[in-house]
């Protein structure tokens, strides 16, 4: 048996094999059957969360999906998100002729084939989404959705002669290095709390033997936290939500409400200048918006005119009216959930599922009528200075 990217580890008592895979190898789905077949374990370890286990157990689930539901909870922006990082993993793997997560499934088939015990070990990935949101600032979430989405639309391609490379230890490190300088605020939630929570998980594994099933880049980390004792209450705890955010959605629409009043009480006719601007900016950019996601016309005149309305009110927002639009005129059939998982391989795919164009549509509405907030506001200060 190989012993490449296997990490043997003795304490107290206890023998921890860990396995250093990449997500979308054919080698380590392979190397995972070998290693558990071979040592025969009482507990194996896999990288997954309660919610990614089920969604991995049970891929139909997207027919179940109540797209007005996710409209109404606000979950628009967070289901595209993933849909869209799922595309980039899942192009990844096609090349190999396996599925995503195929070291993982072959973790929980070969647990149970020898009869060990099978623990989830990773942590809750909205916990950790929550955490790397709150850790990276407004910079780096601008940073963060670039990168991602450069990441879903290139069309680059790697040899599994270099996936494998990128599991040794020096180009790990080095990964990691590089890592932390681009994002130097995102490694501590999305690595460093990560490798503690694993290796708690992991040290209190039931039986003398583990086995441990996980992306390579957590192994450095892991041989060194596994040592110490971790708070897991700690590292779950969802950070307190800033204020900030809430306070200048109320604030900014005030403020400009306040110098088109001002202003109407001045000088009338800038007033009205002012308000057709404030409206002309934030529906235009707004139905741009839909129009980029291929909106339903009625879908796009809604944008138009919910957009200064949104602007006013920050608990109604014109992409969640435009979603719930274009969901009515265009509901998406069984199929498109069906096809959702495919769909998304490709730019094409996002645009033609109906799912992934509601999402879309709420999403670039929104971003629109902010855009378009910023000018018109700035419109809106100019011509109030301008008539003092």
């Amino acid at each position: 048996m190989s012993e490449e990217n296997i990490t043997r580890i003795e304490l107290d008592g206890k023998e921890y094999i860990l396995i250093g895979t990449a997500h979308v190898s054919k080698h380590s789905a392979e190397q995972v059957k070998e290693v558990i077949e071979a040592e025969q374990p009482d507990s194996v370890c896999i990288e997954l969360d309660e919610q990614r286990y089920q969604s991995m157990m049970e891929g139909n689930k997207w027919k179940e999906m109540d797209i007005f539901k996710v409209i109404k909870e606000k979950k628009a922006t967070l289901l595209l998100m993933n849909l869209a990082i799922s595309s980039f993993q899942k192009r990844m793997a096609s090349q190999f002729g396996i599925n995503a997560g195929q070291e993982m499934l072959q973790g929980i088939e070969s647990a149970k084939e020898v009869g060990a015990e099978l623990v989830l070990a990773d942590r809750n990935i909205q916990v950790t989404f929550s955490r790397i949101w709150n850790a990276v600032g407004f910079t780096g979430k601008m940073k963060l959705l670039m990168s991602i989405i450069y990441s879903i639309f290139s069309n680059e391609t790697i040899s599994e002669e270099e996936l494998e490379k990128m599991k040794s230890q020096d180009m790990l490190n080095s990964m990691l290095t590089e890592f932390s300088t681009s994002f130097p605020r995102l490694k501590t939630p999305l690595i460093d709390e990560r490798d503690q929570y694993l290796a708690q998980k992991i040290k209190h594994a039931p039986g003398e033997k583990v086995v441990a099933v996980l992306g390579a880049a957590h192994v450095p980390g892991i041989k060194e936290e596994i040592k110490k004792e971790h708070d897991l209450k700690k590292l779950t705890q969802l950070p307190p939500k800033s204020k900030v955010p809430k306070m200048l959605g109320w604030a900014i629409p005030i403020l400009i409400v306040a110098i088109i009043v001002y202003t109407f009480f001045s000088n009338p006719e800038a007033g009205l200048q002012q308000t057709l601007s404030l409206v002309l900016w934030t529906g235009s950019f707004s139905a741009i918006g839909a129009a980029i996601a291929l909106g339903h016309p009625l879908t796009i005149v809604t944008a138009f005119f919910a957009a200064p309305i949104g602007v006013m009110h920050p608990l109604i927002a014109a992409g969640w009216i435009a979603g719930f639009v274009q969901a009515f005129l265009r509901r998406p059939s069984v199929k498109d959930f069906e096809t959702l998982s495919t769909d998304v391989y490709s730019v094409k795919g996002f645009w033609h599922n109906k799912v992934t164009r509601i999402l879309l549509i709420i999403v670039l509405c929104n971003l629109g009528t902010t855009l378009g907030l910023f000018i018109g506001g700035a419109d809106v200060v100019r011509l109030f200075i301008k008539n003092l």
